[in-house]
């Protein structure tokens, strides 16, 4: 099969817009709790009528400063409650959104905001308002501060603003509108604005909340959010929730508060990139190994792979339905409790899981729901739902979509999610979309008899060995981060006899081994180099090698004193490698794996 289309749930809209998501609930439901903000350690309830009237309040002073309809605003904070009530503000103001990831540089501002010709930034802190303000541009007139009670200052600046002037102004946007400008963070060179408009925001969440309707319209339902909202997934998880009346939260520190977070808001499902689920599993190995109990987690991971396995056969033999509740006791009913207790489903997008956590965490009784789709895509073009589910693939079309394989393999996709096109860039639109309107992915993907869509690597990144290999990095790499040490890996051998990666160390998980093994006041740079460690990490390299033929396999690797991150340059916002980045700062550990 090489094209498959699932029909549209709900129809492309002719009328409305994203506002209307608000306003009807205040309407309909004024009393319905639609979010949670934080208040000390714990949660403080806003209802429909509460959250719109903060909306309207804060885009009166939005009008007060002089944004008019179609204005450009840029937002640059972290996930926070205020993020989502600054959104629909502008909206309701009429204007279109511009995120900005609050890790980007100054440089990265400058171009943001000049190619987008936005007129004002909200930022987070004074310190982001320092970073900004050297290079605003002249028309960008207004910067707000988050934290200098933000929310306070629109609605005094605007209490002279009519109801009728906002409602005039939201109900002049159509479907066609421009929502928001997202900017692809990139491997290479400056980003692009990506278009998207209320009707692709409005055919995404509202088909993907029809066709998860057991998570999002679930009663008593709620879920967490820490992704970045600036990154085209957690903004669908935003208006998905509230377009559901889905209880929403926002974490702003992934790092220091999500495990405290969960535990209070207790989220019926979550939504995350496959690094968190990772960092699950590897911290749940690592402590386990701590107290001794290593080969424990090890019999109850391997068996919560074959209960998985044995649901998609549709039988569960008896003995290992016997092992499973006892591993449900012992192991599993522990990580559910780590992601607050009551989450049962969990969708993954972003990067590929991989079939391996796929099979534990839906063992474990979390089923991860893995999609696939594209900052141009609005977020998810495939979703695997629970009654259309299939482990190690990215499911099938989001409602309203079209999905076909190029004759190169190259995924193409088609439906009212795509963009517009990207924002005064015509060459970039006539090179992302065929004749016929098809978005090129630049991935490569197969599907399979059933519509369900596999994912098996980058058109651009495959590696092309002297010897002719083509081998697709992705592969090794998902299987390599697997192991509970491993944070990052680049697979290399672009024009060389043979693959090998570069490895880097999970800092947390490092601290135990080093207990453990009795290393304590080595250097990370002594430790780069220690036999019990590099032999350790070789038995990652040989699980990933599984997947591949001989001639695809890792023959060598170096570990790294250092690990990638967003803030070194190494990584993207959504945590993908910058191969080209990566590949020249430690050109001479590459140089040195041939050697």
């Amino acid at each position: 099969m090489n094209e498959v289309t699932v029909p549209a749930l709900v129809p492309a809209a002719t009328a409305g817009n994203l506002t209307n998501y608000i306003a009807e609930r205040a309407w309909f439901e004024p009393e319905r709790i639609m979010l949670s903000r934080p208040l000390g350690e714990g949660w403080q309830p806003v209802s429909a009528r509460e959250c719109e009237s903060e909306i309207r309040a804060a885009a009166k002073g939005l009008v007060a400063a002089g944004i008019q309809i179609g204005d450009r605003v840029a937002i640059m904070a972290r996930t926070r409650y205020e993020w989502t009530i600054l959104d629909f503000a502008i909206w309701f103001a009429g204007g279109c959104v511009v995120p900005i990831f609050d890790t980007s540089s100054a440089e990265q501002v400058e171009w943001i905001l000049s190619d987008s010709g936005a007129v004002g930034i909200v930022v987070e802190t004074p310190l982001l308002r320092d970073l900004v303000n050297p290079v605003l541009p002249s028309y960008t007139k207004h910067v707000w501060t988050i934290t200098d009670d933000v929310l306070h200052v629109l609605t005094s600046a605007g209490a002279h603003i009519s109801d009728d002037e906002i409602d005039r102004r939201r109900n002049a946007l159509v479907p066609d509108t421009l929502a928001t400008l997202i900017y692809t963070s990139g491997t290479t060179g400056k980003p692009k604005g990506v278009q998207l408009t209320h009707g692709n925001f409005l055919a995404e969440c509202g088909n993907v909340v029809q066709g998860a309707s057991d998570l999002f319209l679930k009663p008593g339902g709620s879920t967490l959010l820490f992704l970045p909202v600036a990154h085209v997934f957690g903004r669908m998880v935003e208006i998905g929730a509230i377009s559901a009346g889905l209880h929403l939260a926002h974490c702003s520190d992934p790092a220091g508060r999500l495990a405290a977070d969960l535990a209070s808001f207790k989220p019926t499902f979550i939504l995350a990139v496959p690094r968190i689920f990772e960092k699950i599993y590897n911290g749940a190995e690592a402590r386990a190994e701590a107290a001794g109990k290593g080969s424990i987690f090890r019999k109850a991971a391997a068996v919560a792979i074959a209960y998985s396995e044995a649901m998609d056969h549709g039988r569960i033999p008896f003995a290992l339905a016997l092992k499973h509740r006892l591993f449900d006791k012992l192991v599993y009913s522990k990580i559910r409790a780590g992601m607050g207790g009551r989450v049962d489903a969990a969708i993954s997008g972003g990067a590929p899981l991989g079939t391996r956590l796929g099979h534990f965490f839906r063992g474990a009784g979390v089923r991860v729901l893995e999609g696939y789709g594209l900052t141009e895509t609005t977020a998810g073009a495939t979703l695997n739902l629970t009654d259309h589910h299939r482990v190690g693939s990215v499911g099938r079309p989001v409602p309203s979509t079209s999905i076909r394989i190029d004759d190169d393999g190259e995924v193409l996709i088609k439906g009212p999610i795509v963009m517009r096109g990207y924002w005064q860039n015509d060459g970039a639109n006539a090179e992302s979309f065929t004749d016929g309107r098809w978005l090129r992915t630049g991935d490569l993907g197969r599907i399979d008899e059933d519509g369900f869509l596999y994912i098996v690597g980058r058109k651009k990144e495959l590696i092309v060995t002297s010897g002719g290999k083509n081998v697709a990095p992705a592969v090794l790499e998902d299987r390599l981060r697997a192991h509970p040490l491993v944070s990052q890996c680049m697979v290399v051998g672009d024009n060389k006899p043979f693959i090998a990666a570069l490895v880097t160390i999970d800092a947390d998980a490092l601290k135990s081994w080093v207990v453990i093994n009795k290393k304590d006041g080595a250097t990370i740079a002594q430790l780069c180099k220690d036999p019990d460690l590099i032999a350790l990490i070789q038995t990652g390299v040989d699980e990933a090698n599984k997947a591949v033929s001989k001639a695809e396999s890792i023959r060598k690797f170096s570990i790294l004193p250092i690990d990638f991150t967003i803030a070194g340059g190494q990584l993207t916002a959504k945590l993908s490698i910058k191969r080209h980045v990566i590949a020249k700062e430690f050109a001479a550990e590459i140089e040195a794996l041939y050697q």
